[in-house]
């Protein structure tokens, strides 16, 4: 059974990109809402909206 929701490590390793760099693009937006779920402080992502926005952005030839 795949895992609906991801948290910071998990996305940060499906994506290749640094943790630290997740965070960032959290805080200036770049990562849309509907990706994000906060639990708390802690926060989850969508894998479904996630690979969603990430083909919307391959397709288009804007770089994450």
């Amino acid at each position: 059974m795949e895992k609906r929701l991801m948290n910071v490590s998990e996305l940060s390793a499906y994506l290749s990109i640094p943790k630290g760099s997740l965070y960032v693009m959290v805080c200036l937006g770049k990562i849309p809402q509907s990706c994000i779920v906060r639990i708390g402080r802690a926060l989850r992502f969508e894998k479904a909206a996630i690979d969603k926005w990430v083909s919307e952005k391959v397709s288009s030839g804007v770089r994450l």
